[in-house]
């Protein structure tokens, strides 16, 4: 890296403090900081949901299965994302934006002790968060290797940095940090990746490129399924991404709830849904050419590295690594505050009884304090790694041990068709879709990545609506909970002066 890249990457981390301290001005209590109060414009919103599902891990572990498996990576990832995401605008998007305006709630699981009762809640919010601390561990040492590769930065200091500069802003400036944050990602990866896409275009000879390069590739690489990637897969990746991308992962329900309204929240899920149809295959078609670029890679995981260091000139490096900066930094902080939002909303007031009687001054600073903590003990486990079993692997295994059993009474709790599955659906279809994870993971070792990630969800999904019609648990309280998410809640106007 030259020193015009260092002070590309020294300005980004400049303006993230001052987004900080911008929005710390806008926070003035508890529902400022995990929701905004709903104040949030759809585009935003929009915006910030697709780029909330970018880290950092893309461009290592993904960047390996582009190289090694062509288009067969954007099928597999972004188009089951955009796919799912366009089915949730249509489903869960305005129903989470009503749990706030209608009810007031300010984290994803709160609803949940009144849809079921506080024990399901709790069980949720405990697994969820315990093991999203080990997620988010992974997506700091995969940011300091992308340093290490660039910069020679060693693996610790990549994440002190990272992870000093996301504690001030996200801890000052709650959602909207994050949200702002998100937006600068997306100027920053969109400066970067269209630089990207044209050096390559110009390096395999011109737009001619983009059709003839499949032929000089080896064999499949423009197959939509190969390797273990196949029809199965998708089909059980679609099912998934559904889930995660529309409420499982907490921080992006909050993306709609933050949106003004039901239908505003509605129109952001559809915005992020076109994005992540569209730009990834922009952004991964250099990563494709690859093998013709930098041929022989002994560490396909360096792909995108060797890449931007043979195409792009000084100053534009230093934006890319800004960039994947971002898109690291910015999930990190996207899950610390719904994190914290979940144990200042969820777990605090249960455990400790003097929390739930905190005024809102003392709440916000408490809810400040939390994530503080959840960013810093992800960062002493990341360093305690010493940046090995960084690989797409981690992400997909806690994905497959939480999504299914977590999401599956979070949200079809939400809709009138599953009404009648109450506390002890959620409850026995959360715990054996654990414990199928377990036994599919550990016990029979199984290998294939469509067993790993599908069986927990699908054994969750079959036992909440089966008990459902078993043993109904339906009360007058959550039909009224679950008819109310149907519309948006009517504004009053004011009645002129006589």
């Amino acid at each position: 890296m030259t020193t015009l890249d260092w002070l590309v990457l020294g300005g980004y981390f400049v303006v993230m403090v001052g987004i900080g301290l911008w929005s710390k001005g806008r926070i003035h209590s508890v529902a400022d900081f995990f929701t905004a109060r709903g104040k949030i414009p759809w585009w935003l919103s929009g915006i910030s949901h697709h780029m909330s599902g970018y880290s950092a891990i893309m461009f290592v572990a993904f960047a390996a299965v582009a190289y090694n498996y062509g288009l067969a990576m954007y099928v597999w990832w972004a188009l089951t994302i955009g796919l799912g995401v366009g089915i949730g605008a249509f489903v869960w998007a305005a129903r989470w934006n009503r749990l706030r305006s209608k009810h007031g709630v300010a984290s994803p699981l709160e609803y949940l002790a009144r849809r079921y009762n506080l024990p399901t809640q709790q069980v949720l919010a405990y697994s969820g968060a315990l093991l999203k601390v080990v997620d988010i561990a992974a997506k700091w040492v995969a940011i300091s290797i992308l340093l290490r590769g660039f910069a020679g930065v060693p693996i610790v200091w990549g994440i002190l940095i990272t992870g000093a500069v996301t504690l001030i802003y996200i801890t000052l400036g709650g959602l909207w940090a994050d949200v702002l944050t998100d937006f600068g990602q997306f100027v920053i990866q969109g400066v970067a990746g269209v630089a990207m896409f044209f050096a390559f275009l110009s390096h395999l000879g011109g737009v001619s490129a983009l059709w003839t390069m499949w032929d000089d590739l080896p064999a499949g690489r423009g197959d939509p399924f190969a390797g273990p990637y196949t029809v199965t897969f998708f089909i059980a990746l679609l099912f998934i991404k559904t889930f995660e991308y529309n409420g499982g992962m907490w921080n992006l329900a909050q993306r709609y709830m933050a949106a003004p309204s039901g239908s505003e929240a509605k129109r952001s899920a559809l915005l992020s849904s076109g994005l992540w149809l569209v730009w990834p295959l922009i952004l991964f078609l250099p990563m494709f050419a690859a093998p013709l670029i930098v041929p022989g890679l002994a560490n396909p995981e360096q792909a995108y590295v060797e890449l931007s260091q043979t195409l792009l000139p000084p100053g534009i490096i230093g934006l890319v690594l800004a960039g994947f900066f971002s898109h690291t930094m910015a999930m990190v902080s996207s899950d610390a505050n719904v994190i914290s939002s979940v144990v200042t909303r969820d777990i605090a007031p249960v455990l400790v009884r003097k929390v739930r009687d905190f005024s809102e001054r003392t709440a916000l600073k408490f809810a400040r304090i939390t994530t503080f903590t959840f960013v810093l003990i992800s960062m002493i486990i990341a360093i305690s790694t010493e940046g090995q079993g960084v690989v797409l692997k981690i992400v997909i295994d806690l994905v497959a041990a939480t999504m299914g059993p977590i999401s599956i009474p979070l949200m079809l709790g939400m809709l009138p068709w599953f009404r009648r599955s109450g506390p002890l659906a959620a409850i026995v279809s959360w715990a054996a879709g654990l414990g199928v994870w377990v036994v599919v993971k550990w016990i029979l070792e199984e290998t294939s990545q469509t067993m790993v990630v599908g069986v927990p969800l699908v054994t969750s999904l079959i036992l909440y609506v089966a008990i459902g019609l078993l043993k109904p648990e339906r009360t007058p309280d959550r039909d009224e909970l679950i008819d109310s998410l149907e519309e948006d809640p009517v504004e009053t106007k004011p009645v002129p002066a006589v």
